[in-house]
């Protein structure tokens, strides 16, 4: 079993086990965490990765800040080339973790330069955060980084079929037929086997119960009426910074209905990505549902939650597969990292 890697940019990343503990500011609206580039719509196979290659860029600069990539005047060959030019010294990241990296990026034929997630001064940076091996971002991306230990900067030879492909990005001048060059640096991944640490307290007896075991949770609803107004407990207290909104937060999840699970142990849960793994989700910013929104903005990360949504803050009216419309609902939450 991996382990979530020690973080090795604190600007950039918090996880569990941080030592320090200082609040970091809340990132700007002109410095927020970047979506991982993803992948085109129009897409040949990806070829096949290989170590190097005869021509290769020449990558300076030291890890951690925008790279210096000076291309070759030769063609590009067409390989899809991934080479670690520094081994780092933590975990390899694996399928299904969550991998942050920042990267700096160059078309080979224009030597032109692309959007990197560092500042204008190359220094502060923006991380890239996606899932590895689930076609959440560019191959060229989600290759780089499988395999490697946190810590690594690796230089990609990109042909359009593993960025870009078929369709290009003409938004940020980059033609179907472009080789990119990437230096990517893994700052960090939390694994997919990832749950908080400590010690974990009873919520009240009015409040369902919940129990974390080998990687899976169970929630018992008491055979009493839901509260009306949006409740959070904290089942273990974090240590790390407080969440922002905007923040790109790190969640593992369980969710329960109140109603159908009335009185009963072992309430069926209607949302399993507690066992599908951790997910990276902007917070605050509506991509949740508002009261898990509310609930996690101001929770420190290594807080495992007990959350108790009313429909309002929850689907409302709207019935959800699973969900009945007017649903009091349940969510045990881990909150592994804010970024």
């Amino acid at each position: 079993m991996r382990r979530i890697a020690v973080p090795l940019l604190a600007c950039a990343l918090t996880l569990v086990g941080c030592s320090g503990g200082k609040d970091q500011p809340a990132p700007s609206e002109s410095h927020r965490p970047l979506p991982a580039p993803t992948v085109s719509i129009s897409r040949a196979p990806v070829p096949q990765v290989v170590a190097s290659d005869t021509k290769l860029p020449r990558v300076t600069g030291p890890f951690g800040h925008r790279a210096t990539i000076t291309v070759p005047k030769a063609r590009p060959s067409g390989k899809f080339v991934v080479k670690p030019v520094l081994k780092g010294a933590g975990p390899r990241v694996g399928n299904h973790d969550i991998a942050v990296v920042n990267y700096t990026a160059r078309t080979w034929k224009k030597n032109k330069p692309l959007p990197s997630t560092y500042d204008k001064k190359g220094r502060k940076a923006a991380a890239t955060v996606f899932t590895v091996g689930t076609d959440s971002a560019l191959p060229a991306l989600d290759r780089a980084v499988n395999g490697q230990p946190v810590g690594s900067r690796i230089l990609v030879i990109a042909p359009p079929n593993a960025a870009y492909g078929k369709s290009g990005n003409p938004g940020i001048g980059v033609s179907p037929t472009d080789t990119v060059v990437f230096v990517v640096d893994i700052v960090d991944a939390v694994n997919d086997t990832a749950t908080v640490k400590g010690t974990q307290h009873a919520a009240p007896g009015d409040l369902p119960s919940s129990q974390v075991r080998s990687g899976t949770v169970s929630i018992n609803v008491p055979d009493a009426d839901p509260p009306r107004r949006l409740t959070s407990r904290r089942l273990i207290n974090g240590s790390g910074p407080v969440v922002r909104a905007g923040q790109t937060t790190v969640l593992r999840r369980a969710g329960a209905v109140w109603a159908t699970n009335r009185g009963k142990d072992g309430a069926e849960l209607f949302d399993a990505s507690w066992n599908d793994g951790p997910a990276p989700v902007v917070i605050g910013r509506g991509n949740l549902i508002k009261g898990l929104d509310q609930a996690v903005v101001g929770a420190k990360v290594g807080s495992r939650l007990l959350i108790v949504v009313p429909p309002g803050s929850g689907y409302g009216g709207q019935e959800q597969k699973g969900i009945p419309a007017h649903s009091t609902l349940i969510f045990v939450v881990d909150v592994l990292a804010a970024i």
